[in-house]
């Protein structure tokens, strides 16, 4: 089963799914006229709250919970990992999928709010489900191919919900406290449990408070654990970033052969790392994006697509520099790689760059590592529960989050790589419907841009508005 599953995952996540999340970021950062260059207004927006606006949450409270739910051990863990196997030039391959999936990020978040629905509590319900369910409706009728596209991303969502953000980040959280604390994995697992069942039974206003307080920081002081290496390494800053360009475009081995060199091997784990980091295409953080207070769809799609700016033109180029620098100035860390090149991990080399600060570089991490799972863990339950609520109906939540919850406890103590394996192919299945529906609403979402962001209408009502009416 486990042989099966690892090729299964390595043929969905082979160079077709990454030729089709990149050349759909390419593809939409044409088609919507660099959205890219509006980031400095996108940044100001988060602040926003538009009070008048229907939605559930404030902007920054939707952004918070999608970041919360982005920012992992990914772009930790993730990043030295493809520095590893991909060589330095991988992080510079890491950075261009990031600039290029702000497009395919705002795109999908506006794809949600244009069709978002209210349940019966009058909450709001959005993501690639309900565009596939409402935009190519004729007659007052959904075609069953539009449906059954619906239903499988809702599916696949909910799986990937419990792989990838129970279980896989619980036993993350685990794997780095047992590793520095002598404590039990139970009795982490129970801690685990308690703590964020208490968020997540709470619904979506409790999950977007704890994170509008808990991401920011934990991403100021990660960022200012890597300022300080880098001040450490200042001498060779340059050098390493020469030594990141140096890499993606050409084929000299890197660190005297200590890790991995090539352009193809440099592009390839550099994109993949990169578009798993910032989860642009895969259409989880538009689903919090419809929860959001806004007047039109463009309003909190721009505030939508400073996520994957932060999480991987921000966290993972810092933490990319710093693991290259920290190479250069201790060469022994690549007599270690040399030494050991199939059991050296990037956990392993997150570790040693950290443990050079002295007294508090390990503290840190591991409270970094922590706070990632931590938060990945309740962003990822409202993806998950709203998948549910489509395909089961309202009644469903409440069975799923207690699922959810339980199964971060079995993370905690353990249950192999199966869950990983499942969880990854779960994210690529959900990813294929909607970068379609994505790609097929491409146009309307040019030209409503074009309307409310280049033309200037951000405070006018939205277009075309489409009753918002629960549909389960």
């Amino acid at each position: 089963m486990f042989e099966l599953l690892s090729a299964i995952d390595g043929f969905v996540w082979g160079p077709a799914m990454i030729a089709l999340l990149l050349g759909s970021h390419v593809f939409l950062t044409f088609r919507l006229g660099f959205i890219q260059r509006r980031l400095p207004q996108a940044i100001r927006l988060s602040w926003k709250k538009d009070k008048g606006a229907e939605g559930d949450i404030s902007n920054f409270g939707a952004l918070s919970t999608a970041l919360a739910a982005t920012i992992g051990t990914g772009s930790i863990v993730g990043v030295a990992t493809a520095i590893i196997a991909g060589g330095p030039g991988a992080v510079f391959w890491m950075w261009i999928a990031g600039i290029f999936g702000i497009a395919t990020k705002y795109a999908e978040a506006f794809v949600s709010l244009k069709y978002r629905v209210k349940d019966h509590n009058e909450e709001m319900l959005g993501g690639a489900m309900y565009a596939w369910e409402r935009a190519f409706k004729k007659d007052g009728k959904t075609p069953i191919w539009a449906k059954v596209m619906a239903v499988l991303f809702a599916a696949f969502a909910a799986i990937a919900a419990i792989g990838t953000g129970s279980a896989v980040q619980a036993s993350a959280m685990t794997g780095i406290i047992t590793s520095n604390v002598d404590v039990p994995a139970w009795v982490i697992g129970i801690i685990i449990v308690v703590m964020s069942g208490a968020v997540i039974l709470g619904g979506v206003k409790k999950i977007s408070t704890v994170c509008e307080r808990l991401v920011p920081v934990m991403a100021v002081g990660y960022a200012a654990g890597c300022i300080i290496i880098l001040c450490m390494n200042a001498q060779y800053l340059l050098p390493a970033l020469w030594e990141i360009l140096r890499c993606a475009f050409t084929s000299r081995a890197a660190f005297g052969g200590a890790v991995g060199s090539g352009i193809v091997v440099a592009l390839q784990f550099g994109c993949a790392r990169g578009l798993f980091s910032n989860e642009s295409g895969l259409g989880s953080a538009p689903i919090i994006a419809a929860a959001a207070q806004t007047r039109n769809p463009a309003q909190q799609a721009l505030v939508a697509m400073t996520g994957a700016f932060w999480s991987t033109v921000v966290i993972c180029l810092l933490t990319g520099i710093v693991l290259v620098s920290t190479m250069l100035a201790y060469p022994e860390i690549q007599e270690m790689i040399l030494a050991n090149p199939t059991l050296f991990t990037g956990a392993q080399l997150s570790s040693i760059a950290f443990s050079k600060i002295p007294v508090i570089g390990t503290p840190i991490l591991v409270l970094g590592m922590v706070a990632f799972s931590y938060s990945t863990i309740l962003g990822w339950s409202y993806y998950g529960s709203r998948c549910a609520t489509y395909l089961f109906g309202h009644r469903a939540v409440r069975p799923y989050q207690v699922i959810y919850v339980l199964i971060s406890f079995l993370g905690a103590i353990g249950v192999g790589d199966v869950v990983w394996l499942v969880s990854d192919i779960g994210n690529a299945f959900m990813a294929i419907p909607n970068i379609i529906v994505t790609l097929a609403l491409s146009g309307l979402v040019a030209r409503e841009t074009k309307h409310y962001v280049y033309d200037g209408h951000l405070d006018d009502e939205c277009l075309d508005d489409i009753p918002m009416v629960y549909t389960k």
